[in-house]
Order: structure tokens, then sequence, then C-alpha cells
């Protein structure tokens, strides 16, 4: 008995050693081609688009959408992810979704077999509660072909091919597309991974970000009220009291520190690495001395000597000032957290061929040659007793070593063990090549 048009008609495929012999030139090219490109996408919406613009000479399609499975509260949902046509509206676009029981859909994923529906028209008069097949009626659809996606044999969605004509689709036409969902399938589930990556990670960036300046100006409100009541500017203090509120502002002054590495590294990775370049930057005005005035309370509670070594003028350079002065900050704020206590810090900085090196050395327990490598790696902390107790993030070096990449220019570090340790940065006065 002829099937009717109205049924869906799930398609009986030759084995895959055949599907070659199936095929035209062109449909061999196209499927070719589709592989390759495919494969390199790096968006859903880049693939898909490739899909469409390019296999509906071989295969009937002024419509094409994608579905991915997902578990909803009473079980499997299909939610539309992408659409496109060559025509306007759609009614059913991203974000529509139905639940998978009792719908036909489970058919494709229990056969793992194309359907075709050649005349949704009919198939719409025998399932009026199908509100899928109304909308896509409604946009002047009469013909689809639906292929389930699968990975690793495991169904994640499906891909609809649909038509504006009435029997439009084949067991050929199902074959083609048939080959080119398994083409889509692992490309879509790569992209799937890396935009799940994605998301996780602009929203693990979001929390750092209103985490950090949720804390960081009642932290700083903290410092300077601690550090009104070592003044003496509300009365005098016993030592013991003295003592307690010093330790109050050091541990505040600390998560500062903390909250301020984290936010330049969000800033930086956020850029996208971009630098806003300026010219004829005056380096000590406006990143040497900034930073020197930050840390004032640390270095001042410390005892340290913050001596200067440059020439009048400063150089001046192209750079991004902002971004120097995080640099500077993060040396000269290192150079004051591990140095001796009453121990000078010494900040240099020249000009010569054509290029800019800033220098910050300071008297402490420096590191050992076999720890230099470890130094610009995000999170990596140094292991001696000494330098672990006074704390850090192991982020401050790293956002320093990215900012000076950007600019072109190179960083590294000396050191004496026990003695001394000394940071230098050097970038073209000139800025980074274009």
């Amino acid at each position: 008995m002829p099937l009717r048009p109205a049924t869906p008609e799930f398609v009986d495929l030759p084995s895959p050693e055949r599907w070659s012999d199936d095929f035209s030139s062109e449909e061999r090219r196209v499927l070719h081609t589709v592989n390759q490109k495919v494969a390199a996408a790096e968006s859903i919406d880049e693939a898909m688009n490739f899909l469409f613009d390019s296999t509906r000479g071989i295969c009937p399609c002024d419509r094409i959408a994608l579905a991915f499975l997902e578990e909803g509260d009473e079980g499997a949902v299909v939610v539309s992810h992408w659409a496109r046509a060559d025509y306007e509206p759609l009614r059913l676009g991203p974000g529509y979704e139905e639940p998978l029981e009792g719908r036909s859909l489970r058919g494709v994923l229990d056969s793992g077999r194309p359907r075709i529906i050649n005349d949704l028209d009919a198939y719409l008069r025998e399932h009026p509660e199908s509100r899928s097949t109304r909308l896509i009626v409604e946009e002047g659809v009469r013909s689809s072909l639906t292929c389930p996606l699968i990975v690793e044999n495991r169904p994640v969605g499906f891909v609809f091919r649909s038509s504006r004509k009435t029997g439009a689709y084949d067991p050929h036409q199902a074959l083609i597309s048939r080959i080119l969902t398994e083409r889509l399938s692992q490309a879509i589930e790569k992209i799937r991974r890396i935009e799940r990556l994605s998301a996780m990670t602009q929203a693990y960036r979001e929390a750092i970000r209103f985490v950090g300046h949720e804390l960081k100006n009642p932290l700083a409100s903290l410092v300077m009220e601690g550090e009104t009541l070592l003044g003496g500017y509300v009365g005098d203090m016993d030592r013991a009291q003295h003592g307690k509120v010093q330790s109050m502002v050091d541990k505040a002054n600390r998560l500062v520190g903390l909250i301020r590495d984290f936010l330049n590294m969000d800033r930086i990775e956020r850029d996208g690495g971009e630098a806003r370049l300026r010219d004829d930057v005056d380096l000590a005005l406006e990143a040497i001395e900034p930073a020197i005035d930050l840390l004032k309370p640390q270095s001042d509670a410390r005892r340290m000597r913050i001596e200067r070594g440059w020439t009048d003028p400063a150089p001046r350079l192209r750079c991004d000032p902002e971004l120097l002065q995080i640099v500077l900050v993060n040396l000269v704020g290192n150079a004051v957290k591990y140095g001796h206590e009453g121990g000078a810090v010494r900040i240099g900085a020249t000009e010569t061929q054509g290029r800019v090196r800033v220098s910050v050395w300071n008297e402490g327990p420096g590191f050992r040659p076999e720890e230099r490598a470890d130094l610009f790696r995000r999170f990596s902390r140094l292991s001696s007793p000494e330098l672990m107790r006074r704390g850090g993030s192991g982020i401050g070096l790293y956002s320093s070593w990215r900012i000076v990449r950007l600019h072109g220019g190179r960083i590294w570090a000396e050191s004496q063990p026990g003695r001394w340790a000394e940071f230098v940065f050097e970038i073209p006065a000139s800025g980074p090549r274009e």
C-alpha cells in the first residue's frame, strides 16, 4: 500500500560502504567541501550558514534549523537553537521548545533514521495539536526532512531541512541530509563545548569583577580608618592596641592588593590583549609616581626607603600609561612586600637606542636561580617559607608580563639569594610594531 503524503516516512538508508555509489560528481564535491569547512568552523552560526548556502543545490532547502535535546522538569525537551530561511518572518525561531515525549520526533531518535513529511498541510489536518507544524506551515513550509544529530552514539538534537514545495524530498535526499548531519555532529559538539566553556569563563569573570568592586571600597575605607587610629587622631593607644590595629590594616591592605591583582588581570584579558597607546607619555609622571603614591601606606608601614633613579626630564614614550602603572604597582608592591623591613627600594628609568628600561631593586631574600622560570607564570608563587608567609595572588607578575608583551617588550628578573632582587622591563620608546 503506498504511503499517504501526510504520514511521516522513516527512511531506511543503504550501508555506509555503499553511499559513495549513489552520488553524482557534484554531490561528492559538495560533501567533500562541507566535510572540510564545517570541521573548521569556530561557531554554530558559521557552520550552519555554510551548510545552508553550500548544499541547497544538492538537497532542497528553503529553511534549515538546529535544535538540541535538553532536560526539562518533566523529561526531555527539544529546544530550537538556530534557524535560517530565505524568507521572512520566521515564526518558529531560536528559543522555541516542546517536550519530546508524544511527538513523532521520538520516532526519529528511536530509529536513528531520517524522517520525511512531504505534505505538511495534510499532516497538520491530521495532527492539529502540533504547534511546531502549525508555525512552519504559517511560514509557507510544505515539506520537511528531519535527521537526528548523534555524537558518539548519543542523540543530542535534530537538524531540520524544509521546503516550500510539497513532495520535495525522497530517500536519496534523505541520504544526503544524513551524511551532512553526520559531518555536522562532531563539529557542533566541539563548538558547544567551547561555547559552554566561554560562557562559564565569562560568568567567572563577571563574578570576580562584581565581588572585587563590592569588596574594594569597604576594605579601602577600613584601611583609612585604621590608619586614622594609628595616627592618633582619635586618641592615644597603648602598644598592644596599636599592634592589633596595625595587624588589621596590614591584613586589609593584603586583601586590597589581591583584589587589585584580580581586577587588573580581568581587565587585561577582557580587553583581548589591546593597549590604548598614547604618544609622548611622561613615564615618571604618569606611571612611576602614581604607583609610588598608591603604595606609600605600605612602604611607610614597613619603613622602606623609595629611591628614585632617573634623569630630569624622565623618559618619554608611546605607551598605555594605565597599563604601565599596573606593572609598576606590581613590581614596586612586591619590592615593598618582600623586601627587608627598613630596607631600600630603588626605581630606575633610562632610555638608550630607542628603548626605555625600567628597573625595581630591593634588599630582601630574593629567589633561587632555579625559580626564575616560574616567576611570570599565572598563579605561580615561590616556595621559600619567608616569601610564602607574606602572601600574594601569584598573578601580579603574570599580568606585568602580559602588559610588557603588549608593548613589544620583555621583562626579566635577577637576584642574589638572601641579599637582593631586581625586576627589569624594557619596551620600545616608539611603541609596539603594528
